[in-house]
């Protein structure tokens, strides 16, 4: 099944990074919605391409590149190419890898883990998702 995968938790780590190696996305994938938060994400592309927003600047990152949005500063992603792709996750502090967990849990129809119920850092919505228009 195509879930994210929790592969370096808080309780792992003494709350300073979690890692998480992304689902598959498919071609044309819309992500999230314009965001923020008060910790660092960095996105190693392992497969495909994706495009990424940071503030008002949109970029791409092929398979072996790397994104980086600094806590605070507002980003997204999209897959906008022909092909699925694939990320490797770092947040750090630690604690948002208990959204993927809990979303992979829903995906399979099970229990997420009793660690992934303690509480998520907030995000912040402060725009729309990467349109298909934008590339």
């Amino acid at each position: 099944m195509n879930v994210p995968k929790v592969l370096l938790r808080s309780e792992q780590s003494g709350g300073e990074v979690a890692v998480i190696e992304g689902s598959t996305l498919p071609p044309v994938f819309v992500g999230p919605p314009l965001h923020f938060h008060d910790f660092d994400e960095a996105f190693y592309v392992l497969e495909g391409e994706l495009t990424f927003r940071l503030s008002d600047e949109l970029f791409t990152r092929r398979a072996g590149e790397l994104a980086f949005a600094p806590r605070g500063v507002p980003h997204t992603y999209a897959n906008q190419s022909g092909a699925a792709a694939r990320t490797l996750i770092v947040c750090t502090p630690a604690g948002f890898e208990r959204y993927f967990a809990r979303m992979a849990a829903e995906r399979q129809g099970v229990d997420p883990p009793q660690w992934a119920l303690q509480p998520i850092p907030d995000v912040t919505v402060v725009g729309p998702p990467i349109k298909e228009m934008e590339v």
